[in-house]
């Protein structure tokens, strides 16, 4: 199962065309429904705003060795070790879930347009690696949805509660189950096998169609906006927002007095004389 490639096995009845076409659809309507994500929600418009803000607001200017390296930091630790998420376990199921899906898409498309057909031999490694991607997705969204989940985790509600902005979560733990499945009955010759791949295809295409009304557009903006965070930061704009001391740093300390005599009085459990609950859900 790990090593067939299961859209070889497809195209004994299914045209390879017809693959080929769909996977294009697919590409097109991300794209179509992200720029349409955009202009709807006027994001093009809020980053430029917040840009000329940040010229506005600059204490010093930024150096392009500067600009460059908050590039890399964006890339490295905001987008590749999703460094917004301060509590370890979902950042370890955003990862499972991103880098899983990145695996089971790329597989894809190498193996609907370069090895189509049964002909075609199939390197081992893209087969294993759309299991391997799939499986991911599934560890990492299952582990979200059922104990992650703010609304679960912390307001004690049902995992089986369903909102609109449940799409894309869902459609992408269908599109990965489903096609894992399919995989699966395929390799042991099931009858079920075609019900599962039609459910497979339903999944991966509201993934895809479902772009303006699912958070799937926030992947190729929020680089962006986590590299002007890193820009205002720079330049002393701060989002026009206050400085915040460094506890951490013993000059701070020095310079602001009152800081030690505060916490001296407050500590971290503001007197109520216990230790509270650290959060689980952020």
């Amino acid at each position: 199962m790990f090593t067939i490639n299961p859209f070889a096995e497809l195209s004994t009845w299914l045209p390879t065309p017809v693959m080929q076409g769909y996977i294009s659809l697919m590409i097109i309507l991300v794209a179509a429904g992200t720029i349409f994500d955009v202009l709807h929600k006027k994001s093009a418009r809020y980053f430029s705003e917040n840009m000329r803000k940040q010229k506005a607001n600059a204490k010093r200017d930024v150096g392009g060795g500067e600009m460059v390296s908050n590039a890399i930091k964006t890339a490295l630790v905001d987008v590749a070790a999703s460094g917004e998420f301060c509590n370890i376990r979902r950042r370890i199921a955003h990862l499972l879930t991103m880098y899983g899906f990145v695996a089971f898409a790329l597989s894809t498309a190498v193996m609907v347009y370069a090895y189509p057909t049964a002909a075609a031999d199939t390197p081992a490694i893209w087969p294993q690696l759309w299991h391997a991607g799939a499986l991911m997705v599934c560890i990492g969204g299952y582990w979200f949805w059922f104990f992650i989940r703010v609304d679960v985790a912390a307001e004690g509600n049902s995992p089986f509660r369903v909102v609109q902005a449940d799409l894309f979560i869902l459609s992408l733990l269908g599109c990965a189950t489903f096609a894992l499945l399919w995989s699966w009955l395929q390799a042991r010759n099931s009858a079920l096998t075609m019900l599962f791949f039609w459910l497979f295809t339903a999944a991966t295409t509201i993934l895809f169609a479902g772009v303006p009304w699912s958070k799937f557009a926030h992947m190729f903006f929020k680089p962006a906006a986590a590299l002007q965070k890193r820009s205002t930061r720079s330049d002393g704009s701060m989002e026009n927002l206050p400085v915040v001391p460094d506890l951490n740093d013993p000059a701070t300390h020095e310079k602001y007095p009152d800081v030690a005599e505060y916490l001296g009085k407050n500590p971290p459990e503001m007197g109520l004389g216990i230790k509270r609950e650290a959060p689980r859900h952020y």
